[in-house]
């Protein structure tokens, strides 16, 4: 958690149905380190709210009338790339899901998410790590391992090895990440400092072009399916 005299992390509430968003704050709101600044009930109100407010996090439903949360989504980690976008879906995993990741969303959740589990992955989004439910995550691996994404696909098209810009250590986290651990897990592994573990993270991310972990446990798959990594 952000100490006492640390900035609250700023949330934005986009969900076209009022109680939904009543309950999601109440839930945020009850954390004394996120607050809370806007709501938004459709796409489009959720790009201009975001520019107005500047949150750290939007909490984006998917299924809004006029445009969706996936949309919306992609013009918003395009548009601000420092807010973290957390897509709330109702079933455990569908194609909005699979849009959603293309579209740069950080987190996927299941709206019956745990009071305690959803504040803590508004932490976790925020500090730029990536949440993903465990059911969801194995579908996305299967669904973009297939050639699913567009990016899968030029990815699988090249010779190059992506890998090959990687030192050693940042191999070693690499594959630490896409095995699924934390970075306080990575710490614990590789006998390495939680400052240094962030720097090879961030590293890794600027060298391979991804946005986050669900990016590089999905990359990961990729190549072992291929055969070029550990």
């Amino acid at each position: 958690m952000t100490g006492p005299s640390s900035p609250k992390i700023r949330a934005l509430l986009v969900d076209d149905q009022e109680l939904v968003r009543m309950g999601t704050a109440l839930t945020l709101d009850a954390a004394d380190d996120i607050e809370v600044v806007g709501e938004a009930d459709t796409g489009e109100s959720a790009i201009r709210r975001t520019r107005e407010l500047k949150p750290d996090v939007v909490l984006m439903d998917v299924r809004m009338p006029g445009m969706g949360g996936i949309e919306a989504t992609r013009i918003i980690t395009t548009v601000h790339p420092s807010t973290r976008v957390l897509v709330l879906t109702t079933f455990d995993v569908d194609e909005y899901a699979f849009g959603g990741l293309d579209a740069g969303a950080s987190a996927f959740l299941l709206k019956s998410t745990p009071p305690d589990r959803l504040r803590e992955a508004v932490r976790t989004v925020h500090s730029g790590e990536a949440v993903v439910e465990p059911r969801i995550t194995r579908q996305l691996i299967d669904h973009y391992a297939s050639g699913g994404s567009p990016h899968a696909r030029s990815r699988s098209a090249e010779n190059v090895d992506p890998l090959s810009q990687l030192s050693p250590r940042e191999r070693d986290v690499f594959g630490c990440m896409v095995a699924g651990l934390s970075n306080s897990e990575i710490c614990k592994t590789l006998h390495l400092s939680p400052s240094t573990v962030k720097t090879h993270v961030n590293r890794i991310f600027a060298k391979l072009h991804l946005r986050d972990r669900v990016h590089a446990v999905i990359l990961g798959h990729e190549l072992r399916g291929q055969g070029r990594a550990r």
